[in-house]
């Protein structure tokens, strides 16, 4: 019987069994499609080995006037500009108290004798867990440093009137002081790296949580593994309740302890312990087994008290800190969703943080208390230029403090984002969308901008005075996933609603996905916030990120090449993404290291200090031979590949060939034979005509079977051609 090719339809399709896809591809994992071949994906490098604070949400990538290559970022903590790799902490200070202003008492900070835990009271400071303060102007107190009191600090929320933090040193006593100069900055207020369910009276059980400080409480059973065992006397938790590290004085187990700081399922192991498992969160493993994490602060619910009379049902939760953030011009506007707008002006310098907006308006001369003070996103038209809120509170001139309203567009006059009090001699103004309950995203293309709301979409167009702007319903009864799940390219733009992918041309359009199903049903709605969509114009794909079922972190994503038409699919940590045409490579961030990563910029994975392979496979559906009539015998395999890309001496990668007897039988055992460059890799690149090992010998007998091609070696790129098998019948039984 002549050579079987192996070559299968472009594409991922998993609406059906893998033997009724038979031709195409079934699974894989860091592989897309490019003329219709498959090859492993780029690799991403460290933008810098600096790192930033907090889960980033937010890229924005632009280049002032005097060519400063600047980068926003923004996490549940803070706002960030990076330049040349450094990450400038801008984010706004929402109050500045000094001890003048109590009148009882200037000597605020108390120490307690061998503890490196600072309290201070200041009445109604307005601040929560989790939240950034500077301190200036203390004097040492109790055996702490004045340099140790005097920088920036993460504190825990005691009360309205108390907060603590932690130094590096241990105080020699207990005492109280600081003197009566002190200065405390407090930065706006943090955010949720994560979404989390609400309950309340008549809504279920009202949740309840308790801050415990722990000493040294974290452990391993052995290095290398993903699950640490947490010491809490009496903590009270039962198998599945979650709880949040506040803070962690230093790195446990050798895991850096900012991965650390945010909520975790626990495992009860015993009344005084429990462990969490790493690995739902991130792909860090432990190094050292001994007790450590310094001084912890652990907040953990308590009994649950019940609403009167109500039944238990699910509450309003608490959103994750998302941020949007536009230009006007070479000067930064941001925001985060359901706060204020922020302006950050280029030519104070990335040293300055930014200010509140309509502080920026008062200093310009106009009306500052007019500015929203409410928003869920902001845009700068850089075209017609207005910086335009979508969710504000409504312009009154008798009150600047209006009730938010989810569904209100408002303008600014056209180049001035300061004055937004609408008059006969501006263009300042709002207009009330009337379709849903909320605007949920809004996106610049080439000659609109796109609106959703939570029900429908809009297209809102320039008409110029006296209308201003004009609102135009695209389609109704539509949904959007989440604020950032719609990214636009070659001014065609693309979303994932909550059920189906969808395309704007011109008109509004389903996109058949043979991955509807996958994906769909392996989405963890509650996380659907975390959800966001980035372009990859180098290969022609979009890349939706979200958290699989069983994840609170985002964990999975979805590929789009709109050019061929086809989908796959794969599992990463990334949460948020930027492909900017003022630098070389795709941007994301690195939910690990919390760092920037630079995609398709090499072929492994140097997101931390070491390279490590990036593990990539893909799978066909089951074939065989006149509809599995006979068995067939498979004795050889002739490999067809090329690794271009690749920087190894001789890369290789393993072809399987899986056997099963029927379509409900278990895959057997198979021969992994590995194909092998003959050439090396690490002095070029790129080779006219391939060389590799020539065929590979296999003993295999099957009624039906999948190929599979992987590679797990440093420095291995590679794209499969049409290699052939030699078959024969052999036989019914």
């Amino acid at each position: 019987m002549p050579l079987q090719k192996l070559q299968f339809r472009p594409g991922l399709n998993r609406e059906g069994t893998d033997y009724s896809n038979e031709g195409g591809w079934f699974d894989c994992d860091k592989v897309r499609f490019r003329s219709g071949f498959p090859e492993k994906i780029g690799g991403w490098i460290r933008l810098s080995n600096d790192t930033y604070l907090g889960v980033a949400r937010a890229l924005w990538n632009w280049v002032t006037l005097n060519g400063a290559n600047l980068l926003g970022v923004g996490t549940n903590l803070k706002y960030y500009i990076e330049q040349g790799g450094d990450y400038n902490d801008v984010t706004p200070i929402r109050a500045t108290f000094t001890t003048s202003s109590i009148p009882t008492t200037d000597n605020i900070i108390k120490t307690t004798n061998g503890s490196n835990v600072i309290t201070i009271d200041y009445a109604n400071y307005g601040g929560i867990t989790g939240d950034f303060v500077t301190i200036s102007g203390a004097t040492a107190v109790g055996g702490i440093p004045a340099t140790e009191l005097n920088t920036e600090h993460q504190i825990t929320y005691v009360d309205l009137d108390t907060f603590t933090f932690t130094v590096t040193s241990n105080a020699s006593s207990t005492a109280t002081g600081g003197g009566t100069a002190i200065v405390m900055a407090f930065q706006i207020q943090t955010g949720l790296d994560v979404f989390i369910q609400g309950t309340g009276w008549g809504a279920g059980t009202w949740p309840s949580y308790i801050d415990t400080t722990l000493t040294n409480p974290f452990t391993a059973t052995a290095t290398g593994i993903q699950v640490l065992t947490v010491a809490q006397t009496a903590h009270g938790l039962t198998t599945g309740d979650y709880v949040y590290f506040v803070s962690i004085a230093s790195d446990p187990c050798g895991i850096n302890r900012l991965i650390l700081q945010k909520a975790f399922p626990v495992t009860v192991t015993g009344a005084n312990s429990y462990t969490i498992s790493i690995a739902s969160i991130t792909a860090s493993t432990t190094s050292s087994t001994a007790a450590s994490g310094g001084t912890v602060v652990v907040s953990t619910p308590v009994a649950p008290v019940r609403g009167w009379g109500t039944a238990a049902t699910v509450g309003i939760g608490q959103q994750l800190r998302l941020w949007t953030n536009d230009n006007f011009g070479e000067d930064l506007l941001i925001a985060p969703r359901g706060g204020s707008v922020y302006y950050w002006d280029a030519t104070t310098g990335i040293s300055v943080r930014a200010i509140l907006l309509n502080t920026a308006s008062t200093s310009a001369g106009f009306a500052g208390q007019f500015v929203p003070n409410t928003t869920n996103q902001i845009i700068g038209s850089s075209i017609q230029r207005f910086a335009i809120c979508f969710g504000a509170n409504p312009y009154d001139p008798l009150n600047a403090s209006t009730t938010f309203d989810p569904l209100l567009v408002r303008w600014s006059d056209q180049e001035n984002p300061f004055d937004w009090v609408p008059d006969a001699t501006n263009q300042a103004g709002e207009y009330r969308l009337n379709i849903g309950s909320s605007i949920i995203l809004a996106r610049s293309t080439r000659q609109e901008i796109l609106v959703w709301s939570d029900a429908a979409i809009y297209s809102m167009q320039y008409l110029g005075p006296p209308y201003v702007w004009g609102f135009q319903l695209l389609q109704d009864n539509i949904t959007v996933m989440s604020p950032n799940a719609a990214v636009t390219i070659n001014n065609v733009t693309y979303w994932m609603g909550t059920d189906k992918f969808f395309s704007y041309t011109g008109r509004v359009e389903t996109l058949p996905c043979s991955l509807w199903q996958f994906v769909f049903d392996d989405i963890n709605k509650d996380q659907a916030f975390q959800v966001f969509a980035g372009s990859n114009e180098s290969y022609n794909e979009v890349w939706w990120f979200y958290c699989s079922q069983n994840s609170n972190a985002i964990d999975s994503y979805i590929i789009y090449n709109y050019l061929e038409r086809v989908w796959s699919y794969g599992t990463i940590n990334r949460t948020a993404w930027l492909d900017s045409g003022l630098r070389q490579f795709p941007m994301a961030a690195d939910s690990v290291n919390n760092r920037i990563l630079f995609h398709e910029a090499n072929v492994d994975d140097v997101s931390g200090l070491t390279p490590v392979p990036i593990e990539a496979y893909i799978q066909s559906s089951d074939f065989d031979i006149g509809d599995g009539h006979n068995f067939g015998f498979v004795w050889r395999i002739l490999p067809d590949i090329t690794f271009n890309g690749s920087n190894a001496n001789q890369p290789s990668v393993t072809m399987t060939l899986r056997p099963r007897q029927n379509s409900g039988a278990p895959y057997g055992t198979a021969d992994n034979p590995r194909i092998t460059s003959t050439q090396n890799y690490t002095s070029r690149n790129t080779y006219d005509v391939q060389e590799f090992t020539g065929q590979v010998y296999t003993r295999l007998r099957a009624r039906q079977m999948s190929f599979r091609i992987e590679s797990t070696t440093l420095g291995v790129a590679w794209q499969l051609g049409s290699p052939r098998i030699d078959i024969r019948p052999d036989g019914k039984r």
